[in-house]
């Protein structure tokens, strides 16, 4: 992972956040939220990243959104990347759908 995260800070990724998912699903251990200036920037992280993710041993990382650039999705198994435009992260707000506590389960009756 932290070869993922270095390679955001080499593409000038913004406002990089790591968020642990263990204990709130199974979806993956760690999920990473950066912003990109503008969709050639997003694009340009996503690319970077992807080949951490390759270098990291993920040798088919699933990508969804490289043709627009506004929202792209890594799916890199154990860690989830979220590359942004600035108005797309503020209006999907991940970090506050992903930061908080898992509600409590309903216990038996």
């Amino acid at each position: 992972m932290q070869n993922i995260l270095s390679s955001l800070e080499d593409a000038k990724a913004e406002d990089i956040i790591s968020i642990d998912l263990r204990g709130k699903t199974a979806l993956a251990d760690q999920m990473i939220i950066t912003t990109g200036r503008s969709t050639t920037h997003v694009g340009s992280i996503a690319d970077k990243a992807i080949k951490a993710c390759k270098a990291s041993g993920v040798s088919a990382p699933r990508v969804e959104g490289l043709p627009q650039c506004d929202w792209v999705l890594i799916d890199a198994g154990d860690v989830i990347i979220h590359v942004f435009r600035p108005e797309v992260r503020q209006f999907y707000n991940l970090e506050k759908m992903w930061s908080g506590d898992r509600p409590q389960e309903p216990r038996g009756l």
